[in-house]
């Protein structure tokens, strides 16, 4: 494998850009993500709902570490980064729901 002139063997470069681009995406994919679950807040608040649905967060993570086993992530990392997006959600429709409610 070569290096250009900054040292950096072009095959590196082309695979970080490719991170960086997949980087991008998946921030742009989050935003759409919590702008839906802003909007089921509301509608939850609206509706008297409570902030958490552990019945749909247990579903949902059994769903996601399906998808994760089939793409060849580790089910384990999927599962907490659900975790982590759940309990961003679960806080946003609290502060819906006192706000709102």
């Amino acid at each position: 494998m070569s290096e250009d002139e900054s040292g950096i063997p072009p095959e590196l470069g082309r695979l970080r850009a490719s991170i960086d681009n997949i980087d991008a995406a998946l921030v742009h994919l989050l935003a759409e993500r919590f702008k839906c679950t802003q909007a089921v807040g509301r509608l939850k608040a609206d509706a008297g709902l409570p902030p958490a649905d552990p019945a749909r967060e247990e579903a949902q993570v059994t769903r996601l570490r399906a998808l994760a086993d089939e793409a060849g992530l580790d089910p384990q990392f999927a599962e907490a980064f659900l975790g982590f997006v759940i309990a961003e959600v679960i806080h946003h429709h609290e502060r819906i729901a006192g706000r709102e409610g």
